[in-house]
Protein backbone atom coordinates (compact mmCIF):
# COMPACT_ATOMS: atom_id res chain seq x y z
CA UNK A 1 0.00 0.00 0.00
CA UNK A 2 1.59 3.66 -1.25
CA UNK A 3 2.12 5.97 2.08
CA UNK A 4 3.69 8.98 -0.18
CA UNK A 5 3.41 10.07 -3.78
CA UNK A 6 5.83 12.80 -5.90
CA UNK A 7 4.64 16.33 -5.96
CA UNK A 8 6.34 19.79 -7.81
CA UNK A 9 6.25 21.95 -4.41
CA UNK A 10 6.31 25.85 -4.47
CA UNK A 11 8.97 26.94 -2.61
CA UNK A 12 9.55 30.94 -1.48
CA UNK A 13 6.07 32.36 -3.84
CA UNK A 14 7.98 35.54 -5.28
CA UNK A 15 10.25 36.34 -7.42
CA UNK A 16 12.76 33.59 -6.68
CA UNK A 17 9.76 31.24 -6.57
CA UNK A 18 10.88 27.46 -7.66
CA UNK A 19 9.00 24.34 -8.02
CA UNK A 20 11.40 21.13 -6.43
CA UNK A 21 10.79 17.34 -6.41
CA UNK A 22 9.27 15.90 -3.04
CA UNK A 23 7.55 13.33 -1.19
CA UNK A 24 4.72 13.75 0.20
CA UNK A 25 2.13 11.73 2.14
CA UNK A 26 -0.84 10.09 -0.26
CA UNK A 27 -3.67 12.37 0.73
CA UNK A 28 -6.99 10.23 1.77
CA UNK A 29 -10.79 10.89 0.45
CA UNK A 30 -13.13 12.24 2.80
CA UNK A 31 -16.73 12.17 3.10
CA UNK A 32 -17.64 13.70 -0.27
CA UNK A 33 -14.40 13.52 -1.94
CA UNK A 34 -12.70 11.47 -4.70
CA UNK A 35 -8.72 10.74 -5.13
CA UNK A 36 -7.81 11.56 -8.69
CA UNK A 37 -4.53 9.52 -10.45
CA UNK A 38 -3.39 12.75 -12.06
CA UNK A 39 -2.65 12.30 -15.75
CA UNK A 40 -2.67 15.94 -16.61
CA UNK A 41 -2.99 19.59 -16.04
CA UNK A 42 -2.95 23.40 -17.56
CA UNK A 43 -1.56 26.80 -16.57
CA UNK A 44 -4.03 29.67 -15.96
CA UNK A 45 -2.81 33.11 -14.90
CA UNK A 46 -3.92 32.80 -11.41
CA UNK A 47 -1.14 29.78 -11.05
CA UNK A 48 1.64 32.19 -12.20
CA UNK A 49 0.15 34.64 -9.61
CA UNK A 50 -0.24 32.55 -6.62
CA UNK A 51 3.59 31.63 -7.40
CA UNK A 52 4.50 34.98 -7.67
CA UNK A 53 2.98 35.85 -4.63
CA UNK A 54 0.71 38.29 -5.38
CA UNK A 55 -2.02 36.44 -4.42
CA UNK A 56 -2.20 35.01 -0.94
CA UNK A 57 -4.00 32.22 -1.15
CA UNK A 58 -1.56 29.18 -1.54
CA UNK A 59 -2.53 25.79 -0.33
CA UNK A 60 -1.12 24.87 2.81
CA UNK A 61 2.91 23.50 2.83
CA UNK A 62 3.62 21.55 1.49
CA UNK A 63 2.01 23.84 -1.47
CA UNK A 64 0.99 21.97 -4.30
CA UNK A 65 -0.45 24.15 -7.20
CA UNK A 66 -2.14 24.09 -10.28
CA UNK A 67 -6.67 23.55 -10.12
CA UNK A 68 -7.12 22.11 -13.47
CA UNK A 69 -7.02 18.48 -13.52
CA UNK A 70 -7.43 15.50 -15.64
CA UNK A 71 -7.07 11.77 -14.70
CA UNK A 72 -8.46 8.56 -13.40
CA UNK A 73 -10.67 8.42 -9.81
CA UNK A 74 -8.46 5.79 -7.64
CA UNK A 75 -10.48 6.04 -4.17
CA UNK A 76 -13.79 7.27 -3.01
CA UNK A 77 -14.49 8.51 0.36
CA UNK A 78 -18.14 7.80 2.34
CA UNK A 79 -21.17 9.23 0.53
CA UNK A 80 -19.43 9.60 -2.84
CA UNK A 81 -22.74 8.76 -5.06
CA UNK A 82 -21.10 10.23 -8.69
CA UNK A 83 -17.78 8.78 -8.89
CA UNK A 84 -16.47 5.16 -8.45
CA UNK A 85 -12.68 3.99 -9.06
CA UNK A 86 -11.50 3.83 -12.39
CA UNK A 87 -13.68 6.83 -13.72
CA UNK A 88 -11.96 8.94 -16.13
CA UNK A 89 -12.94 12.91 -14.80
CA UNK A 90 -11.98 16.37 -15.07
CA UNK A 91 -12.20 19.55 -12.75
CA UNK A 92 -11.20 22.38 -11.43
CA UNK A 93 -10.22 21.19 -7.85
CA UNK A 94 -7.67 22.68 -5.82
CA UNK A 95 -4.21 24.37 -5.84
CA UNK A 96 -5.76 27.34 -3.85
CA UNK A 97 -6.71 28.14 -0.22
CA UNK A 98 -7.07 24.94 1.37
CA UNK A 99 -6.88 22.63 -1.34
CA UNK A 100 -4.00 20.77 -2.29
CA UNK A 101 -3.47 20.95 -6.40
CA UNK A 102 -2.90 19.04 -9.09
CA UNK A 103 0.97 18.84 -9.63
CA UNK A 104 1.50 15.51 -7.66
CA UNK A 105 0.68 11.92 -8.71
CA UNK A 106 -2.36 11.96 -6.71
CA UNK A 107 -5.11 14.69 -5.99
CA UNK A 108 -8.44 14.97 -3.57
CA UNK A 109 -11.43 16.70 -5.42
CA UNK A 110 -14.75 17.22 -4.17
CA UNK A 111 -17.30 15.09 -6.63
CA UNK A 112 -19.16 18.53 -7.14
CA UNK A 113 -16.24 20.21 -8.74
CA UNK A 114 -15.17 17.72 -11.52
CA UNK A 115 -17.02 15.59 -14.05
CA UNK A 116 -16.53 12.82 -16.23
CA UNK A 117 -14.09 12.98 -19.01
CA UNK A 118 -16.16 13.15 -22.72
CA UNK A 119 -14.24 10.29 -24.56
CA UNK A 120 -13.87 12.58 -27.36
CA UNK A 121 -11.37 14.59 -25.61
CA UNK A 122 -7.64 13.15 -24.78
CA UNK A 123 -6.25 13.57 -21.04
CA UNK A 124 -4.10 16.47 -22.21
CA UNK A 125 -6.86 18.48 -23.76
CA UNK A 126 -9.24 17.71 -20.78
CA UNK A 127 -6.42 18.80 -18.02
CA UNK A 128 -6.60 22.05 -20.28
CA UNK A 129 -9.97 22.95 -20.33
CA UNK A 130 -11.76 23.12 -16.75
CA UNK A 131 -11.01 26.61 -15.82
CA UNK A 132 -11.12 28.29 -19.07
CA UNK A 133 -14.33 27.09 -19.90
CA UNK A 134 -15.75 27.28 -16.69
CA UNK A 135 -14.89 31.33 -16.45
CA UNK A 136 -15.97 32.14 -20.24
CA UNK A 137 -19.34 30.20 -19.98
CA UNK A 138 -20.15 32.19 -16.07
CA UNK A 139 -19.05 35.50 -17.86
CA UNK A 140 -20.97 35.19 -21.06
CA UNK A 141 -23.93 33.30 -20.15
CA UNK A 142 -24.69 33.73 -15.95
CA UNK A 143 -23.07 37.39 -15.96
CA UNK A 144 -22.90 39.01 -18.98
CA UNK A 145 -26.53 37.64 -20.11
CA UNK A 146 -25.65 37.33 -23.65
CA UNK A 147 -28.45 36.82 -26.35
CA UNK A 148 -28.25 35.56 -30.29
CA UNK A 149 -27.70 38.57 -32.37
CA UNK A 150 -25.90 40.32 -29.66
CA UNK A 151 -22.71 42.14 -30.38
CA UNK A 152 -20.23 40.64 -28.25
CA UNK A 153 -16.30 41.84 -27.85
CA UNK A 154 -13.34 39.68 -26.36
CA UNK A 155 -10.65 41.46 -25.17
CA UNK A 156 -8.00 38.71 -25.57
CA UNK A 157 -9.40 36.32 -28.24
CA UNK A 158 -6.16 34.22 -28.65
CA UNK A 159 -5.79 33.35 -25.01
CA UNK A 160 -6.74 30.47 -22.90
CA UNK A 161 -10.44 31.92 -21.80
CA UNK A 162 -10.61 34.31 -24.82
CA UNK A 163 -10.44 31.30 -27.51
CA UNK A 164 -13.51 29.58 -25.66
CA UNK A 165 -15.11 32.19 -25.22
CA UNK A 166 -15.14 32.61 -28.62
CA UNK A 167 -16.84 29.53 -29.32
CA UNK A 168 -19.35 29.77 -26.86
CA UNK A 169 -20.64 33.33 -28.09
CA UNK A 170 -20.36 31.75 -32.06
CA UNK A 171 -22.54 29.13 -30.55
CA UNK A 172 -25.14 31.19 -29.25
CA UNK A 173 -25.51 32.80 -32.41
CA UNK A 174 -23.80 36.60 -30.98
CA UNK A 175 -21.94 38.78 -33.49
CA UNK A 176 -18.54 37.98 -31.88
CA UNK A 177 -15.60 40.44 -32.47
CA UNK A 178 -11.71 39.87 -30.86
CA UNK A 179 -9.14 41.68 -29.82
CA UNK A 180 -5.71 40.06 -30.46
CA UNK A 181 -2.51 41.51 -30.72
CA UNK A 182 -0.71 39.61 -33.44
CA UNK A 183 -2.04 38.61 -37.06
CA UNK A 184 -0.96 35.41 -35.81
CA UNK A 185 -3.35 35.57 -33.24
CA UNK A 186 -5.85 36.68 -35.60
CA UNK A 187 -5.97 33.90 -37.34
CA UNK A 188 -6.45 31.85 -34.42
CA UNK A 189 -9.08 33.96 -33.50
CA UNK A 190 -11.17 33.66 -36.49
CA UNK A 191 -10.86 29.79 -36.81
CA UNK A 192 -12.35 29.95 -33.15
CA UNK A 193 -14.91 31.96 -34.27
CA UNK A 194 -14.50 35.48 -33.87
CA UNK A 195 -16.25 37.36 -36.71
CA UNK A 196 -14.34 40.46 -36.88
CA UNK A 197 -10.81 40.94 -35.43
CA UNK A 198 -9.45 43.90 -34.33
CA UNK A 199 -5.31 44.41 -34.03
CA UNK A 200 -5.56 46.22 -30.87
CA UNK A 201 -1.55 47.84 -31.11
CA UNK A 202 -2.77 49.53 -34.55
CA UNK A 203 -6.24 50.10 -34.49
CA UNK A 204 -7.91 52.63 -31.74
CA UNK A 205 -10.97 51.78 -29.63
CA UNK A 206 -13.03 54.70 -31.64
CA UNK A 207 -12.01 53.43 -34.54
CA UNK A 208 -12.84 50.01 -34.15
CA UNK A 209 -16.11 50.71 -32.43
CA UNK A 210 -17.26 53.25 -35.66
CA UNK A 211 -16.18 50.73 -37.95
CA UNK A 212 -17.81 47.48 -36.38
CA UNK A 213 -20.90 49.28 -34.65
CA UNK A 214 -21.70 52.04 -36.47
CA UNK A 215 -20.15 54.22 -33.18
CA UNK A 216 -23.24 52.36 -31.03
CA UNK A 217 -20.88 50.40 -28.76
CA UNK A 218 -20.84 46.40 -28.18
CA UNK A 219 -23.82 45.42 -26.23
CA UNK A 220 -21.58 43.49 -24.14
CA UNK A 221 -17.79 43.90 -23.29
CA UNK A 222 -15.90 40.24 -22.11
CA UNK A 223 -12.19 41.22 -20.93
CA UNK A 224 -9.74 38.81 -20.16
CA UNK A 225 -7.02 40.87 -20.36
CA UNK A 226 -8.20 43.58 -16.99
CA UNK A 227 -5.65 45.98 -15.85
CA UNK A 228 -5.29 49.36 -18.24
CA UNK A 229 -7.52 47.41 -20.42
CA UNK A 230 -10.27 48.13 -18.40
CA UNK A 231 -10.31 51.83 -19.86
CA UNK A 232 -10.63 50.70 -23.53
CA UNK A 233 -13.61 47.99 -22.43
CA UNK A 234 -15.84 51.09 -20.98
CA UNK A 235 -14.96 53.15 -24.15
CA UNK A 236 -16.12 50.03 -26.31
CA UNK A 237 -19.10 49.19 -24.31
CA UNK A 238 -22.58 51.01 -25.96
CA UNK A 239 -24.79 52.94 -23.95
CA UNK A 240 -26.45 50.66 -21.27
CA UNK A 241 -24.21 47.74 -21.69
CA UNK A 242 -22.16 45.28 -20.21
CA UNK A 243 -18.66 44.86 -18.99
CA UNK A 244 -17.72 41.85 -17.44
CA UNK A 245 -13.94 40.95 -16.27
CA UNK A 246 -11.92 38.56 -14.94
CA UNK A 247 -8.47 40.89 -13.79
CA UNK A 248 -9.73 43.76 -11.92
CA UNK A 249 -6.96 44.09 -9.41
CA UNK A 250 -6.23 47.91 -10.73
CA UNK A 251 -7.07 51.46 -9.80
CA UNK A 252 -9.74 52.60 -12.50
CA UNK A 253 -11.52 55.75 -13.43
CA UNK A 254 -15.26 54.45 -12.97
CA UNK A 255 -17.05 57.67 -14.48
CA UNK A 256 -17.51 56.17 -17.98
CA UNK A 257 -19.99 53.81 -15.84
CA UNK A 258 -21.78 56.11 -14.52
CA UNK A 259 -22.16 58.43 -17.54
CA UNK A 260 -23.40 55.66 -19.74
CA UNK A 261 -25.49 54.03 -17.69
CA UNK A 262 -23.23 50.75 -17.82
CA UNK A 263 -22.79 48.05 -15.94
CA UNK A 264 -19.36 46.09 -14.46
CA UNK A 265 -19.89 42.62 -13.27
CA UNK A 266 -16.13 41.01 -12.05
CA UNK A 267 -15.80 37.74 -12.14
CA UNK A 268 -13.73 35.05 -9.70
CA UNK A 269 -14.64 31.36 -10.20
CA UNK A 270 -12.57 30.56 -6.94
CA UNK A 271 -15.12 31.14 -4.46
CA UNK A 272 -16.18 26.79 -4.17
CA UNK A 273 -12.50 26.60 -3.05
CA UNK A 274 -11.60 29.50 -1.13
CA UNK A 275 -15.25 30.67 0.12
CA UNK A 276 -17.01 27.13 0.00
CA UNK A 277 -19.78 28.60 -2.06
CA UNK A 278 -20.69 28.15 -6.05
CA UNK A 279 -20.15 24.57 -6.29
CA UNK A 280 -23.50 24.25 -8.06
CA UNK A 281 -22.75 26.67 -10.86
CA UNK A 282 -19.68 24.94 -11.33
CA UNK A 283 -21.62 21.87 -11.61
CA UNK A 284 -23.89 23.08 -14.04
CA UNK A 285 -21.14 24.74 -16.57
CA UNK A 286 -19.02 21.34 -16.44
CA UNK A 287 -22.11 19.36 -17.70
CA UNK A 288 -22.43 22.20 -20.53
CA UNK A 289 -18.80 21.49 -21.02
CA UNK A 290 -19.53 18.15 -21.48
CA UNK A 291 -22.48 18.76 -24.12
CA UNK A 292 -21.11 21.05 -25.83
CA UNK A 293 -18.02 18.95 -26.26
CA UNK A 294 -19.67 15.86 -27.33
CA UNK A 295 -21.55 17.20 -29.50
CA UNK A 296 -18.81 18.73 -31.58
CA UNK A 297 -19.42 22.45 -30.84
CA UNK A 298 -15.70 23.39 -29.98
CA UNK A 299 -12.66 22.28 -28.87
CA UNK A 300 -9.44 23.31 -26.76
CA UNK A 301 -6.42 24.83 -28.31
CA UNK A 302 -3.21 23.57 -27.01
CA UNK A 303 -0.45 25.65 -27.31
CA UNK A 304 2.89 24.00 -29.41
CA UNK A 305 4.72 23.51 -26.15
CA UNK A 306 3.83 20.90 -24.13
CA UNK A 307 5.56 20.66 -20.76
CA UNK A 308 5.90 17.65 -18.21
CA UNK A 309 5.13 18.40 -14.38
CA UNK A 310 8.79 18.49 -13.81
CA UNK A 311 9.06 21.47 -16.09
CA UNK A 312 6.55 23.46 -14.40
CA UNK A 313 8.40 26.04 -13.72
CA UNK A 314 9.58 26.68 -17.76
CA UNK A 315 5.62 26.13 -18.19
CA UNK A 316 5.09 29.70 -16.37
CA UNK A 317 7.43 31.54 -18.27
CA UNK A 318 6.03 30.49 -21.46
CA UNK A 319 3.09 31.88 -19.78
CA UNK A 320 4.24 35.19 -18.52
CA UNK A 321 6.04 35.28 -22.37
CA UNK A 322 2.42 36.09 -23.53
CA UNK A 323 3.46 34.22 -26.60
CA UNK A 324 1.31 31.31 -25.84
CA UNK A 325 -1.78 30.39 -28.40
CA UNK A 326 -4.29 29.03 -26.49
CA UNK A 327 -3.21 26.43 -23.44
CA UNK A 328 -0.19 25.44 -21.80
CA UNK A 329 -0.57 21.64 -21.34
CA UNK A 330 1.04 19.99 -18.60
CA UNK A 331 1.46 16.09 -18.59
CA UNK A 332 2.19 13.83 -16.44
CA UNK A 333 4.74 11.53 -17.47
CA UNK A 334 4.59 9.60 -14.16
CA UNK A 335 0.84 8.44 -14.85
CA UNK A 336 1.85 7.57 -18.65
CA UNK A 337 5.07 5.70 -17.52
CA UNK A 338 2.95 3.27 -15.25
CA UNK A 339 -0.58 3.31 -16.99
Amino acid sequence: MLASMHAMVLRNPGPDAEFVATECPLPTPGPGQVRIRVAASSVNPIDLKLAGGLVTLLPPTPSVLHGDVAGVVDAVGDNVLTFSPGDEVLGFAGGVGAHQGALADYMLADERLITRKPRRLSFMEAGALPVVFITAWQALIERGQLEAGQRVLIHGGAGGVGHIALQIARWLGAEVTATVSSDTKAHMARACGAEHVVLYREEAVSEYVARLTEGQGFDLVFDCVGGDNLAASFAASKLGGRIVTINARTMADLSPLHAGSRSLEVLSILLPLTAGIGHEQQRQALGKLVELVEEGEFKVHLDDRQFDFSEVAEAHQHQASGLALGKISLCHRRFWDSH
